[in-house]
């Protein structure tokens, strides 16, 4: 027996089987509870878990994140670092670990590397100075390319229908490692292009990041010296030092003159396999 209370403040009593004689409307109103939950549909939940899944919606994050990395730097100016020297509270190799950490995300947010490498050479001189900067280089690419591939691959890929866009991705996808390492050797491709080129193609991390790090270690260790010599300007070792700068950034300038006919007509390859 159950017991409903009347509009007088007494109780009266229904019996079960008046509750399977009365109509859905009688019965759903004595049994429904004051503090009922709203219960939300499967299939709505799963439409909203599609679309913010969906890959425009991890390269709308993607997109939302690098903003807000680069107004942070813009807003907190890490160049200062070369003018007002490293936090005094900060020293050794603690020190160290915190600017590579800090390199890797400033690179993430577009800080152009011979900056940051200069001021590895201010900070720490040549020898720790090159192993932090090393470090915050591979660090950097390696956050760049998880966020390019886990965020922005299912959305990019289909968009790479143009010639070079075409020859990009088949030279990075079958050549991973030998393009990454010209790539970083000469100077010329971002540091942030290459990174989400790379995150884009079908390139593997290991000849990713290998690649990163031997093929950023002459320029690098360049600019970071300079950074160390930069009180000497007219020392060996700093003019040496401007050599390694120059001379790469020249050869890669002539090989990529000399060899235009050859990618013109690479792609044009590709893009014929891509149309049969």
């Amino acid at each position: 027996m159950l017991d409903a209370t009347t509009r007088s403040g007494g109780t009266a009593t229904v019996s079960p089987r008046a509750l399977t004689t009365a109509s859905p409307r009688a019965a759903t109103e004595l049994t429904a509870a004051p503090d009922a939950a709203v219960v939300i549909s499967p299939g709505f939940a799963a439409r909203c878990t599609r679309v913010l899944l969906s890959p425009w919606s991890r390269l709308a994050l993607l997109v939302a994140l690098l903003v807000a990395a680069a107004s942070c730097v813009l807003a907190f100016e890490p160049q200062r670092l070369l003018a007002h020297g490293w936090p005094p509270q900060l020293g050794g190799a603690g020190a160290a670990v915190v600017f590579a950490v800090a390199y890797g995300v400033c690179t993430v947010a577009f800080v152009p590397r011979p900056l940051l490498n200069l001021a590895a050479g201010a900070l720490f001189g040549s020898q720790p100075g090159t192993g932090a900067a090393l470090a915050g280089t591979v660090l950097g690419a390696g956050i760049a390319f998880g966020l390019g591939r886990v965020l922005g691959q299912d959305a990019l890929r289909p968009l790479l229908r143009g010639r070079w866009l075409k020859a990009a991705d088949g030279q990075l996808s079958r050549h991973g490692f030998r393009s990454m390492m010209a790539a970083r050797l000469f100077p010329g491709v971002p540091f942030w292009a290459a990174n989400y080129c790379a995150a884009v193609s079908r390139m593997r991390w290991a000849p990713f990041l290998l690649a990163t790090a031997l093929g950023s270690v002459p320029n690098t260790a360049a600019y970071v010296v300079a950074g160390a010599r930069a009180a000497k300007p007219t020392s060996p070792v700093f003019l040496i030092a401007l050599a390694f700068i120059a001379v790469p950034a020249l050869a890669g300038a002539v090989v990529a003159w000399r060899k235009r006919h050859h990618l013109r007509g690479r792609a044009g390859a590709v893009l014929g396999v891509a149309s049969r």
